[in-house]
């Protein structure tokens, strides 16, 4: 029987990364050329391919990732013999689970190849510490990528920047005259002066007259203030009625409140 039979698994962790074939099907073209040419100069045979989109190495466990849960359930079955990446950490970013993954399939027989780190093998202690310090070292790597990021866009914030998605209640989008690194224009977050008197309504209930949330949506006097201004429904819904709670923890929503309204 053929033991060359070569099963690959590529992943990118957002849609961001992402291409599309001249189909508009989802593609990773990077890792699967580098999968298709390293199997070619080994003389072995691709025979199944999966792709997860999107889906995070570091936040998403093994158990949860319906790709890797059957090519492990073909290698039960005997289906394949390698499983082939572009680098280990496609398989996955998980200290204390990603090592024991690569283990299994190796303890099932199946050779565990990346067309950047060669094989993983359990042939000695060193081996199994190895594979253990590659995917801790890559957990590492993924607690610092988010570390960073949620630094950068706290920072965005902070400056008056917008991070994406729908401005907050209270606020319009404003072109800055700026650009990102991808030449998309971006935006800033402008007082929205109809908005925020809501907004610094139902802060005054929360905060000097200790109303509740629910206390608040059914309050007759912001009821009728709410028509005076003509609040944006979020999500098809009243603000003051149905969102109250998510005003109060929007950390936005209190630098709304904060400021003074125009005389």
């Amino acid at each position: 029987m053929m033991k060359n039979r070569v099963y690959c698994l590529y992943r990118v962790s957002t849609d961001k990364q992402v291409d599309y074939d001249n189909k508009s099907q989802a593609d990773i073209p990077m890792q699967r050329k580098a999968c298709h040419r390293f199997a070619e100069e080994k003389g072995w045979t691709i025979i199944h391919e999966e792709q997860e989109d999107g889906v995070s190495g570091h936040k998403v466990r093994a158990e949860n990732r319906d790709k890797l849960q059957t090519i492990k359930e073909h290698a039960k079955q005997g289906k394949f013999d390698i499983l082939l990446v572009f680098m280990f950490d496609r398989i996955g970013r998980i200290a204390d689970e990603t090592p024991f993954v690569v283990e299994w399939f190796v303890t099932n027989s199946v050779q565990v190849w990346s067309t950047q780190e060669g094989e993983q093998r359990f042939d000695n202690h060193t081996d199994k510490l190895t594979n253990y310090i590659r995917f801790w070292q890559a957990d590492g790597e993924s607690e610092k990528t988010s570390i960073r990021t949620k630094t950068a866009l706290g920072q965005l914030v902070e400056a008056g920047g917008f991070k994406g998605g729908v401005a907050p209640y209270g606020y319009d989008l404003v072109k800055s005259g700026k650009v990102n690194k991808r030449k998309h224009e971006l935006f800033e977050l402008a007082l929205n002066e109809a908005e925020a008197v809501v907004v610094r309504i139902v802060f005054d209930k929360y905060v000097n007259e200790g109303y509740g949330a629910q206390r608040i949506r059914t309050s007759r006097a912001n009821a009728a203030e709410a028509e005076r201004t003509v609040p944006r429904n979020i999500g098809g819904q009243s603000l003051l009625f149905e969102n109250v709670f998510a005003v109060i923890s929007v950390p936005s929503m209190g630098s709304i409140a904060q400021q003074k309204p125009p005389q």
